[in-house]
């Protein structure tokens, strides 16, 4: 695996690491107002995913890549995925726009719809932390041969490269925590990343389950999420429906919320945000969501959640949704027109939204900028 560090004139020192931002020299993003007061800040994205935004404001966004000639394996659905160093992470600033990583593995199918490498990142104490997706049998894993080692982990982002820093396909592989659920068996998937403590928590949406990662990358499981009985659409029995955690939030009170995706058949209405508090049984903090992709808290401590497909995954229609949970419960939609399969929200000091959009598209991916008075 080849990773660059593309160098310019600006830096920011971030956790320890120097991550180099863009200079008025780099080729600007096109800035168009779009509808609902979102402004597009970055394009020509591939797959991009998860968002942080730095000291200083520098927005980076994690690009799940384009996969690439392989090595290959069988993944979801039956689908053969191969192996491409085209994960990277993007670095935006004001309207400029620069890739600062490069090389970072990256799975995608043979006609690129869909596509799984670098899903989130966080800067945490232990440095700049990015996951990296698998979506199947950790088992698999090993055909990739040696350039595909880092694909299943959490990987740390430092002057010399990217380096294995937490094997979560490995810990799914020797645990498989949520191996009593009806219709699971060993999957991984790891993908939302926050910082916690002195090291992070990451959602493994393959699993199941959230895992805590201390300074020194040892997992723990902090929490396993239940499969639910749910209508088949199609008719018959009800179907165990997988959990799918996309996401996890420090909340103002001090615990861990998780979004989750939900699996087939993708109900509307049937997604949820949980509360977690380390070594109590999850509550339900907000429900009646479709598809939750991601979620944030914004200046006021109000949640906000992010559906990638807001009238459901299997209804073809891929706008999505971001929505404000008041204090008194009612929901106040931020934004939909405009958002195509959204990925990721993340709020900045000054209370500014950015999204992750297009995030299942080779080169058409965006970040959009949100302001919203109130």
């Amino acid at each position: 695996m080849v990773l660059t560090l593309r160098s310019t004139s600006a830096v920011v020192a971030v956790a320890g690491f120097v991550i180099a931002s863009a200079p008025a020299a780099a080729t600007a993003a096109a800035s168009k107002p779009g509808v609902e007061g979102l402004t597009v800040l970055a394009t020509g994205l591939d797959n991009p995913r998860g968002l942080a935004v730095a000291p200083g404001g520098v927005v980076l966004v994690a690009e799940a890549g384009r996969g690439g000639p392989g090595p290959c394996i069988v993944g979801g659905q039956d689908e053969t995925f191969c192996l491409g160093a085209t994960g990277a992470i993007t670095a935006i600033q004001g309207q400029h726009q620069r890739r600062i990583v490069t090389g970072l593995p990256s799975l995608g199918t043979t006609n690129q719809s869909e596509v799984l490498g670098p899903h989130d990142i966080a800067l945490t104490k232990a440095g700049p932390l990015v996951t990296i997706g698998l979506g199947t049998d950790p088992a698999r894993r090993a055909q990739l041969g040696p350039a595909g080692a880092l694909i299943g982990q959490t990987v740390r982002i430092g002057p010399s490269g990217a380096r294995a820093f937490a094997d979560l396909a490995g810990y799914e592989a020797a645990n498989d925590p949520d191996r009593d659920q009806p219709g699971s068996g060993p999957d991984s998937n790891p993908y939302g990343l926050l910082p916690y403590r002195d090291g992070a928590v990451v959602t493994d949406a393959g699993g199941n389950d959230l895992l805590r990662l201390d300074r020194r990358g040892r997992i723990s499981t902090l929490a396993v999420f239940p499969t639910t009985p749910t209508p088949n659409p199609f008719g018959g029995p009800d179907l165990p429906m997988q959990f799918v955690p996309t996401t996890v939030a420090a909340g103002p009170d001090g615990a861990l919320y998780v979004g989750q995706l939900t699996g087939f058949p993708f109900p509307v209405g049937g997604a949820k945000v949980w509360r977690i508090v380390p070594g109590q049984s999850p509550t339900v903090a907000a429900g009646g969501f479709t598809n939750i992709a991601d979620i944030a808290f914004d200046k006021k401590g109000r949640l906000l959640v992010l559906e990638i497909f807001a009238n459901s995954l299997l209804s073809g229609d891929p706008t999505g949704a971001l929505i404000r949970v008041e204090r008194d419960g009612s929901r106040t939609e931020l934004a939909r027109a405009g958002l195509v399969t959204p990925t990721a929200v993340a709020v900045a000091h000054d209370g500014t939204i950015y999204i992750s959009n297009k995030s299942t598209l080779v080169g058409q991916g965006e970040v959009l900028r949100l302001r919203v008075r109130g």
